[in-house]
Parts: C-alpha cells; structure tokens; sequence
C-alpha cells in the first residue's frame, strides 16, 4: 500500500481528535484592539472575551486594592475615599519602559460604576500626570456562555515623550499590556463565586 494511504487513517484520526476537542481550546482572548493618536492625545479601543462570569470579571476589575496583579504596568492602586456623591477616590502608578523609554505615571481618580456592567475612571489633571485620561469598562454576557468586554480609553499625557519614537512606543506598551492582562483578569475571575445572570444595564 503507498506511503500516503497508510497515513490517511493517522490523519483522519488525528483531525477527529482536533475537532472534538475544539470547543474545550477557550480562554480569554482580545478579539480586536486598535490604538489611535491625535496630537497629543491616545485612544485605545479593544474588545475582549472571558470565560467567566461578567460579574467575576467586574470584581476583579474594580478591585483596586489588587488591580495591580492584572497588569505588567500597573506597580501600585489603592483606594483613597469615597466622593461620597457615588463616585470613589482611587490611585494608580503606572511604570511603564519600551527601548530607551522609561517613565512612572501617578493618576488619581474618580471610580464610578453599576454593577456588574459599568465602570469609568476620570483622571483629577492637578493631581495626576496627565492632562486627560479618562477609561470606561462596558461588560456584557455573551453568546459564547461567557462575559464581553469592551474598553476605551483616552488619555493626554503631562509628561515628556520623546517626539519620534515615543507615540510609537506608547501605543506598543498599550497593545502589549492589554495581551497580557486578558489572561491575568480571566485567571483572578474564575477563582471568585460568579453568577451567569446579568442585573442592571
């Protein structure tokens, strides 16, 4: 019999085995991100998909005490006190370093939210290092048994960039921290008690 008919039932076998266990090969994963720059100012636009529940990822999200486990950038978060008028004080430090550049990012900020499916920070400019920076979390269930996630953010720098190389190094440190938190946000929210219904929109 020649060689390649012997291998046939080898390859059948094997491609079988792949689609059986497809639906099992899931995880976090981002299914579209894109940065954008207009002079000074950056937006990021991703969305992303978990396996957990929307309400284990917005717990872990806005967990500011621990938030610094679920991004390389993030080196300190906190909460300051509450606003009291439904919005919460918090601090973040962000080190970030890409080539030749490095730099450490204070923020303080308003935290607001409605559980589970909302959150939005805006940055206070005279207490942060930044001009603008504002962020928002949109989580939903999706058709996948899962949580959709959709984030923006935009943000002014109020620290030196270097004018060639920097907005490219910017918008490769956004992308790279954003691949890497998925995994570290869908780790921390499968350990938590989570519900697949959604309250509130």
């Amino acid at each position: 019999m020649p060689e390649k008919l012997q291998l046939l039932p080898q390859r059948v076998g094997i491609l079988c085995l792949l689609l059986l266990l497809l639906p099992f090969a899931r995880g976090a994963e981002i299914m579209d991100i894109k940065v954008d720059r207009d002079g000074r100012r950056y937006t990021l636009v991703s969305t992303m998909h978990f396996d957990a529940m929307p309400d284990q990822v917005f717990s872990v999200l806005i967990d500011y005490d621990e938030l610094a486990g679920v991004s390389t950038t993030i080196k300190e978060s906190r909460y300051l006190e509450s606003g009291g008028d439904s919005r919460t004080l918090v601090y973040t430090r962000i080190g970030v370093c890409a080539f030749f550049f490095c730099t450490t990012v204070e923020k303080i900020e308003y935290l607001e939210f409605t559980r589970p499916v909302y959150i939005r920070t805006t940055a206070i400019p005279e207490r942060s290092d930044v001009r603008y920076s504002r962020s928002e979390w949109q989580i939903t269930a999706d058709d996948r048994g899962g949580t959709q996630v959709i984030f923006r953010l935009e943000f002014e720098p109020d620290f030196w960039i270097p004018p060639i190389f920097g907005p490219m190094v910017i918008k490769r440190i956004l992308i790279a921290d954003g691949a890497s938190a998925v995994d570290l946000i869908e780790a921390l929210a499968q350990k938590l008690p989570g519900s697949a219904a959604i309250s509130g929109t």
